[in-house]
């Protein structure tokens, strides 16, 4: 996959192939913390350091683990990074900022469970990335995360102040708007040729 331009893969990961809304990967912090602005952008900032911490590590690791010809280590190496990575970014918000990482509660730790990180890993190692390619693509699938969740969480805020019947508030009023925002999303699948 040497032949894709760096826009491409960028451009792949944070509109046409979105993680969250089109490939559908990251969905329980995309609707756990998407209720407010200040605490969707630190969790979709911290899930996209986690992102690229696990997408260097990784491409190193499977580096690694084809010179010693023992491929089937991929998955629980890839799942410790991620969790070694998750642990450093939780470290350095309860120090940093005790009252984020409070607001923030049990959706931090569970970025260690994020589908969309072990997704990011196995992406660029089957795609067989460059390590700038394999840069390039976690920044991109950051970013793409960052902009659903910043998405998701100015129309729940907003739809706050509307006047919604009781039957579609809550929980069937934020999966109906997930369900939106992907569709607008999947109109970008035409731009990837």
């Amino acid at each position: 996959m040497a032949t894709e331009s760096l826009s491409f893969i960028f451009l792949n990961a944070l509109l046409i192939n979105n993680f969250v809304l089109s490939l559908f990967l990251g969905l329980c912090p995309f609707l756990g913390v998407s209720g407010k602005l200040n605490t969707a952008v630190p969790m979709g900032l911290a899930t996209s350091l986690v992102m690229l911490i696990s997408s260097l590590c990784a491409f190193f690791i499977n580096e690694i683990l084809v010179a010693f010809n023992i491929e089937f280590l991929r998955l629980i190496s890839y799942i410790a990074i991620i969790a070694s990575a998750v642990q450093l970014v939780e470290m350095s918000m309860k120090k940093f900022s005790p009252s984020l990482f409070r607001a923030l509660g049990i959706f931090l730790p569970l970025i260690t469970t994020n589908c969309a990180i072990l997704g990011l890993a196995l992406f660029q190692t089957f795609k067989e990335y460059t390590l700038l390619q394999s840069l390039v693509y976690s920044l991109g699938a950051g970013a793409g995360f960052t902009l659903a969740i910043l998405l998701m969480a100015g129309l729940r805020e907003r739809l706050e102040l509307a006047s919604v019947p009781s039957v579609s508030q809550g929980a069937a009023m934020s999966l109906m708007l997930a369900g939106l925002l992907s569709l607008t999303f999947m109109g970008f699948a035409g731009i990837g040729g």
